[in-house]
């Protein structure tokens, strides 16, 4: 139950930051003033790197341990952890596109408004609500 505990927990802190790191695009992207756009830069790196970044492997670390201990014998045949680890897959990538945005935003090569950002936001809402209904409910 601890190894579950502290997945869970540093879950919980990847999402924050996955929620609140494109909405700091969006922010961004608003931006004119020098003052704003160099203060979201720093914000968004600390975030990144300082949270969203450790919480992510942490998260699969843990996750990977009680794949390994217990969960891939019991559930291995299990449509729904095949899914939930596609799912995670995918987020991982969305991580990834979080760099890159972050890396244009640092570099002032934004292509893309805010608009677009208020709707990639959410993307992890729905890859969430994907992941936790599979492995709460397991439905097949």
């Amino acid at each position: 139950m601890w190894l579950k505990a502290f997945h869970l927990i540093f879950m919980v802190t990847w999402f924050a930051g996955l929620f609140y790191l494109p909405r700091l695009f969006v922010y961004h992207a608003m931006s004119e003033d020098l003052v704003s756009i160099e203060r979201f830069k720093i914000m968004e790196r600390k975030l990144y790197f300082g949270i969203m970044t450790p919480a992510m492997v942490l998260t699969l670390l843990f996750g990977l341990w009680m794949l390994a201990d217990y969960a891939w014998n019991i559930y291995r045949a299990s449509g729904w952890l095949r899914i939930k680890l596609f799912l995670i897959v995918i987020l991982v990538g969305y991580h990834a596109l979080c760099a890159k945005w972050l890396l244009d935003f640092k570099h002032d090569r934004n292509i893309h408004s805010d608009v677009y950002y208020r709707w990639m936001n959410e993307i992890p809402l729905l890859l969430l609500i994907a992941i936790i209904l599979l492995a709460s409910v397991k439905p097949f």
